[in-house]
C-alpha cells in the first residue's frame, strides 16, 4: 500500500472537499435563475436539517475512525476488526436515527409539506453509512476517493442541466445534490475490500470505542450549532425565500473553512500513526507548521466580508447576504483570537488542537 506525502494528500483532500463548494458555486447562476430564491431555500433547509440527523447517526465515527484505523493500518486483521466494529455501531445509530427522522418529518408541518424532498435527503443520510471515508483517510488513500468524487460530481453537473428547467424541479435538484454527495459511497464500500475483510474473525469489543466516539460527537455537535442552526432558524422565523438569499452568501465563506478542515483531516492520520509508533521527532516536526497555516487561513477569512460585497436579487436578499458575511466575519475573529491566545500560553499540542478544532484526546491510547 503506497503512502503519499502530506503535501500530496492535502492537495487531493482539498480538491475533494472544495469540489463540494465549488460545484454549487458554478451551478448557482443557473439554479438561482431557474428555481429562484424560494426553491433554493427549500433545498438548503432540507440539507441543513438532514445534517443534524446525520450527525446523530454517525456520532463521532467520521473523525474517530481516522484515528482508530490509522493506529492499526499496518495490521490487516486488526484493521478489519476495527472497521467492522465501527460499522456495526454506525448501523445501530443509523437505524434509530431513521426512526426519529421519519416521525419528525411526519409530525412537523413545515417538513411534511416537503416530505418528498426530505425523504430523498434521508436516503442520502443512509448511504452516508457506506462512505467509510474515515478508512481511506486513515490509510491516506486520497487519490482514489478524490477521482471517484470528481467523476460523480461532473455527472451530477450534466444531470442538473438536463433535468432542471423550471421552479417545480427543486425536488429533482435536491435529488441531484444527494446523488452528487452520496453516489460515490457505494463505490467506496466495494473498493474497501482491497484493504480490509468484512468476514468476522474473533470477538468484537465495542466498549473501547464508545467513550472516544462520544467525545468526538460532542465536538461535532458543538460545531454544528453555529454552522447549520442558522439556516433552520431562518426557515422558521422568515421563510424559504430568505434562506435562499442567506445560503448564497454562506457558500462563499465556506470555501476557506473547507481549506482549514482539509489540513486537519490530512494531518490527523499521519500524526496518529507517529504517536502509535512513538516517532516523537516526526510528530513534533509535522505539528509545528499546522497552527501557523491555520492561523493564516483564518486571518484571510476574517477579511472576507471586507473583500466581498454581495448584492443579491432584492432588499431582503441584501439583508440576508450582509447577515451571512457578518456571521462569517465574527466567527473568524473569534477563531483568530483563540489562535493568538493559544500561541502565547500553550504548548504545541494545544496549538494544534485549537487550529484544527480537534480534542487533545488524539494523543491518548
Amino acid at each position: 500500500m503506497k503512502i503519499h506525502s502530506v503535501k500530496f494528500n492535502f492537495i487531493m483532500n482539498f480538491i475533494m472537499s472544495a469540489s463540494s463548494i465549488v460545484f454549487p458555486l458554478i451551478t448557482f447562476p443557473y439554479i438561482s435563475r431557474v428555481l429562484m430564491a424560494t426553491g433554493n431555500g427549500k433545498v438548503a433547509t432540507a440539507s441543513a436539517v438532514i445534517t443534524y440527523f446525520n450527525m446523530f447517526a454517525s456520532l463521532g465515527i467520521p473523525t474517530y475512525g481516522i484515528r482508530a484505523c490509522a493506529k492499526v493500518r499496518d495490521d490487516k486483521e486488526k484493521l478489519s476488526k476495527t472497521v467492522q466494529e465501527l460499522l456495526i455501531i454506525n448501523s445501530i445509530t443509523m437505524f434509530l436515527t431513521c426512526i426519529v427522522f421519519v416521525v419528525t418529518v411526519a409530525s412537523v408541518p413545515e417538513f411534511a409539506a416537503e416530505k418528498e424532498l426530505y425523504i430523498i435527503n434521508g436516503i442520502g443520510m443512509v448511504l452516508n453509512m457506506f462512505a467509510i471515508t474515515w478508512l481511506y483517510n486513515a490509510l491516506e488513500q486520497y487519490a482514489y476517493i478524490t477521482v471517484c468524487n470528481m467523476v460523480v460530481k461532473l455527472l451530477s453537473l450534466v444531470l442538473m442541466f438536463l433535468l432542471v428547467h423550471n421552479p417545480e424541479d427543486y425536488i429533482v435538484y435536491g435529488g441531484i445534490t444527494v446523488f452528487a454527495s452520496s453516489a460515490s459511497y457505494v463505490f467506496n464500500f466495494v473498493y474497501a475490500t482491497k484493504f480490509v475483510s468484512f468476514k468476522k474473525s474473533g470477538t468484537y469489543d465495542f466498549r473501547i470505542h464508545i467513550k472516544p466516539i462520544l467525545r468526538f460527537f460532542a465536538m461535532a455537535a458543538a460545531t454544528s450549532v453555529y454552522t447549520n442552526l442558522d439556516v433552520v432558524m431562518l426557515r422558521f422565523m422568515q421563510g424559504n425565500t430568505e434562506v435562499g438569499y442567506y445560503n448564497a452568501a454562506i457558500k462563499v465563506k465556506t470555501i476557506l473553512v473547507t481549506l482549514i478542515t482539509s489540513l486537519g483531516t490530512v494531518l490527523l492520520p499521519r500524526l496518529s500513526y507517529y504517536i502509535k509508533k512513538e516517532k516523537t521527532e516526526d510528530f513534533y516536526r509535522m505539528s509545528m507548521y499546522s497552527p501557523a497555516s491555520a492561523l493564516f487561513m483564518l486571518r484571510t477569512a476574517q477579511n472576507l466580508p471586507h473583500m466581498l460585497q454581495v448584492s443579491l436579487w432584492s432588499s431582503s436578499g441584501r439583508r440576508a447576504s450582509r447577515m451571512a458575511f457578518a456571521v462569517s466575519g465574527s466567527s473568524a475573529q473569534a477563531n483568530c483570537a483563540s489562535q493568538s491566545s493559544t500561541r502565547r500560553a500553550s504548548p504545541i499540542l494545544s496549538s494544534m488542537s485549537r487550529a484544527w478544532g480537534m480534542p487533545l484526546a488524539m494523543s491518548a491510547a
